[in-house]
Order: structure tokens, then C-alpha cells, then sequence
């Protein structure tokens, strides 16, 4: 499962580090970009959360988006 969505992320966000620590120790990989080194990002996570810039984002191949997801909601995405 390589590079099947991406984690739209801060540095300073303690919900992003700990999800991203589940997904490595799950050996799901996934592209990661940080919504402030990339600003054009934001918008991304703002369409998905409804014009919150609200992190983790993740949003899948087919579209779909998940906030601030549990490792098991990522693995049933993924499985769907």
C-alpha cells in the first residue's frame, strides 16, 4: 500500500505525529505534505473540513477524505 493517500500535516500537531508513529508501525505508507511549507495545501484541507484548516487531513486516491482518523478507519478506507 504505497503512497495510497496523503497526510496533510503540521509540525507542531500532536494528533499528526501520533497518527503518522500508528501508520509506521502498521507499515502503511503515505505521502506527507505540511500545510504550512505549502500554503496551496491548506486549501485542500480547507475544502475537505468544510474551510477548517483542521489536521490530520487525509485524502485518498478516489477522493475521499478523512479527519483526524484511527488507525482502524484508515485501514477500512483503504480495504473499501
Amino acid at each position: 500500500m504505497s503512497g495510497t493517500f496523503t497526510m496533510y500535516s503540521t509540525p507542531w500537531c500532536g494528533y499528526c505525529h501520533r497518527l503518522k508513529g500508528q501508520l509506521k508501525r502498521e507499515g502503511i505508507d503515505f505521502e506527507e505534505v505540511d500545510i504550512e511549507a505549502q500554503p496551496e495545501a491548506a486549501l485542500i484541507v480547507e475544502k475537505a473540513n468544510g474551510g477548517s484548516q483542521t489536521v490530520p487531513t487525509l485524502v485518498f486516491a478516489d477522493g475521499t477524505a478523512l479527519t483526524n482518523p484511527s488507525v482502524a478507519q484508515v485501514k477500512a478506507q483503504l480495504a473499501s
